[in-house]
């Protein structure tokens, strides 16, 4: 075991997804919220009592996201952004979904400012025909900030910067923390590793899940630079996203996914739990009202 693992990497509960992602954790509740996008389910988990949930989409989603009000979450799905209540199971249309014909939104997560920021991607994960947008309350639309892109993946900030990437490119990405010029970004090889959604510590951690790899990919960010440290094995052939969470933020929570294996494992789509010697960032939370 790693100095960094602290713990046995497990499994939790016995829902398997056939694409786990975005794993939100939820300080209020101190629950875990992610996505099965391709069955179209929000999973919950509240560690403290092992208890577990799972909800019925209208439509595909990639993401449930925090906003100021407890309770209610920004869903990111192919009919628009809802604002979803918990309680009662009502989503509220914020807007209409932006990208182009065949493709379906991705990676999601709230800035530091308040906005949703999310991707899209072909549905076939063949054409460029993604984007990066932006979004905060006020708006009619998303915000375009970066087109042709194949699958946008990872989100974190750090250090005035935004780090992003293409799963299709093998690539990591940085730019300004406010929104993404295409003109002035920094490009990072991800070798032969492809990276998929992310998390960050406090200290500039950057933990990348690497679909297809079985493991997670450790970097250091400092002063704009990407250090690869080392690779963490992991019991999931496609380890899609994770994330901090716990009391504490020194658990790290591992989504991964069924899709495509031919022989997947018994643990193949379950979400991981570790924990670990550092802390996560923890979560911005949605702006509810405009800005302008």
């Amino acid at each position: 075991m790693s100095t960094f693992l602290r713990s046995a990497i497990t499994a939790v509960c016995d829902y398997r997804a056939e694409l786990g992602e975005t794993p939100v954790w939820c300080q209020r509740s101190q629950s875990l919220l992610w996505m099965d996008i391709l069955n179209q389910r929000l999973l919950r988990y509240w560690p403290d009592t092992q208890a577990f949930e799972q909800r019925a989409l209208p439509a595909l989603c990639s993401a449930a996201l925090l906003t100021e009000n407890a309770e209610t979450f920004l869903l990111v799905a192919e009919n628009g952004l809802s604002l979803y209540d918990y309680q009662s199971e009502h989503a509220e249309l914020l807007c209409g979904y932006p990208g182009e014909a065949g493709t379906r939104p991705n990676e999601a997560a709230i800035a530091p400012d308040g906005s949703l920021w999310f991707g899209t991607m072909d549905r076939q994960e063949e054409a460029k025909t993604g984007a990066w947008y932006r979004f905060e309350m006020g708006d009619e639309l998303p915000v375009v900030m970066m087109d042709k892109v194949g699958i946008p993946n990872t989100l974190a900030w750090y250090e005035g910067k935004v780090w992003f990437a293409d799963s299709m490119q093998n690539r990591f990405y940085s730019g300004n923390a406010r929104r993404i010029n295409p003109l002035k970004i920094s490009c990072f090889s991800s070798g032969d590793k492809t990276p998929d959604g992310s998390t960050l510590s406090e200290d500039g951690l950057l933990l990348t899940a690497c679909w297809g790899s079985h493991c997670l990919l450790r970097q250091q960010i400092n002063q704009g630079e990407l250090l690869t440290l080392d690779t963490l094995l992991l019991p999931v052939v496609q380890p899609s996203c994770c994330t901090f969470g716990g009391a504490d933020m020194r658990q790290l929570f591992i989504t991964s996914a069924r899709k495509g294996l031919a022989d997947p494992g018994d643990i193949d789509g379950a979400l991981l739990q570790v924990n670990t010697a550092t802390r996560g960032a923890g979560q911005h939370l949605f702006r509810l009202s405009a800005s302008h």
